[in-house]
Parts: structure tokens; C-alpha cells; sequence
């Protein structure tokens, strides 16, 4: 019998170091290229360190996926500790490379030991609705489940577990290219907050509030809504903005109940697109 199952998630998850710790989930870093510098994600470039930088940049740098090599390194780390079983959980596929690189980096693995077993998984989401998914399999991994359940379980979050966020401005998703549906929301007026989410891997916008106050009244609102009866698990999310997720917490909390919430900030890789001042949500109703 091999050790438990072993579980792999990008940067880009955004997970807090003492959970990654703690549910020793492995992560890969995504690149930042700033310029001529070529950063790692949450590796040679830390969040506060970046956003006091990105308020001050006038060209946004590129981030760019994990490649091959990349997955296939960090894989076969996990075999030589003795994984011969491991679920890797990416970012959606519309929006990233990481899940092919990830495929490549599993064929590579099975031509050279085909008794390793990967499982990857396109979480079609991003930040820690990817991150709720590989803290779930982690907890399934240390409750001992074969990796075909928690396989099972990661996939029966995937249409459950959502994002919805604002931000100062949707400069930053605009000048990256990453703006997906919400194109009308580009330019809007002073003080109009954008909500927006994500739908089957693409960002769609969810509407618009005056002030961040409405903002965050109308994110607790929809996830009330949805949630109906439900109780849910709730990483809050921010990008330079903590005091913020604080009020959106406390508005949220009066609405929903909640067996779990977290706060933790965007990794650098994500700021870039959402930009500093973001604040949100990702929420899973209990399964």
C-alpha cells in the first residue's frame, strides 16, 4: 500500500501557507514577467512586495502558466517520497495553460513509471474556488479515501463552488485580456462598482452597485440566494484590501450561515488581473 494520496495545486489557488502546511497540499508557481525579470509566483516575489509595486506600474507585466517541465519536476518529487497516486487541481482551461502542461507533465510520468497514478483536474475556476477544491481532496486524502472518491468529490464541487468579487476598477482584468464576458462593464461610471464571477470557466459579469457598501450588500445577497437553506464554506479574498473582505465578511455572516470562512489574499500572479483594491468571495455550499 503507497502513502495517501497526494494533492497538487498552482499558486493561483491562493491558499493560506499555514493550511497549505498543515493539509500538505504541494503547490507549482506560475511566472510573472515583469519587464525583463521573470518572477515566481509567491516564490521570489511576495504579495505585499507586488501590489505596493503594481499601484505604481504603467505596463502590467504578463503572467504566464506553469510549463511541463514545471508539473513534471513537482511530480516526480511526490513519487520519490513515495505518492504513487496523486490528484493535480488546476485553473480553469479558458483562462490558463496550466491544465495542458499538467497533462503533458501526467503522459511524461506514465511513459517513464506507469504505476504512478494521476488524476488532473480542470476546476473550470480560479483562486480559491480552485483552492476549496484541493483543500476538500486534501482532507479526503488525510481521512485515507482511494483517489477515485476524492476524484468524485472534487468533481461534484466543481459547479457548486463560486466567486463573486469587486474591485476599484476593472483596469487591471481589461489590460490583461482576461475580461471574458464582462466587456460592457469596462468604462462604467465614477463610483459604479462591477460585481463579476465566473460561469464554466469564463468571467461574466454579475452586475453593478454604487459604492463599495451596495457592492458587498448585493454579493451577500446573491450568495443568499443561491445558498437558499444551505450552509456554506467561505474564503474571503482580496488583493491589498483587507479591511475591506472584513466589511464584506461582516455583512455576508449576517445573512448566511457559515460552518467555515478564511481570509486570505490573492497571490501576485492573480493581482495582476484583478488589481489592487479587489475584494470577494468564494464560496461552497456544504456537501
Amino acid at each position: 500500500m503507497g502513502k495517501k494520496v497526494a494533492v497538487l495545486t498552482d499558486s493561483t489557488a491562493s491558499i493560506p501557507e499555514p493550511m497549505l502546511k498543515e493539509l500538505n497540499i504541494r503547490t507549482v508557481a506560475y511566472y510573472i514577467h515583469r519587464g525583463q525579470e521573470v518572477l515566481r509566483d509567491l516564490v521570489t516575489i511576495q504579495r505585499e512586495e507586488f501590489l505596493n509595486w503594481l499601484i505604481t506600474a504603467r505596463v502590467l507585466p504578463t503572467t504566464a502558466s506553469p510549463g511541463p517541465g514545471d508539473y513534471f519536476e513537482a511530480y516526480e518529487c511526490l513519487v520519490e517520497e513515495g505518492h504513487d497516486e496523486i490528484v493535480s487541481i488546476h485553473m480553469t482551461s479558458k483562462g490558463s495553460g496550466a491544465y495542458q502542461a499538467a497533462l503533458v507533465a501526467q503522459s511524461m510520468i506514465k511513459e517513464k513509471d506507469p504505476a504512478v497514478r494521476i488524476e488532473v483536474i480542470d476546476t473550470r475556476n480560479v483562486s480559491l474556488c480552485q483552492g476549496w477544491m484541493a483543500i476538500e481532496a486534501a482532507r479526503a486524502a488525510l481521512a485515507d479515501l482511494r483517489l477515485d472518491d476524492i476524484v468524485a468529490k472534487v468533481k461534484r464541487m466543481i459547479p457548486i463552488t463560486r466567486m463573486i468579487q469587486t474591485a476599484d476598477t476593472l483596469k487591471y482584468l481589461y489590460m490583461g485580456g482576461r475580461i471574458g464576458k464582462a466587456t460592457n462593464l469596462v468604462g462604467s461610471l465614477l463610483n459604479i462598482k462591477p460585481l463579476i464571477g465566473m460561469e464554466d470557466g469564463e468571467i461574466v459579469p454579475l452586475g453593478v452597485a454604487r459604492g463599495r457598501g451596495n457592492a458587498y450588500k448585493a454579493i451577500a445577497d446573491k450568495v443568499e440566494e443561491t445558498l437558499g437553506k444551505s450552509k456554506a464554506r467561505i474564503a474571503y479574498v482580496h488583493a491589498g484590501a483587507k479591511q475591506e473582505v472584513e466589511r464584506l465578511r461582516q455583512i455576508v455572516e449576517s445573512k448566511v450561515e457559515v460552518v467555515e470562512s478564511f481570509i486570505s489574499e490573492l497571490s501576485p500572479a492573480l493581482a495582476v488581473h484583478s488589481g489592487p483594491g479587489t475584494a470577494g468571495l468564494c464560496y461552497l455550499p456544504e456537501i
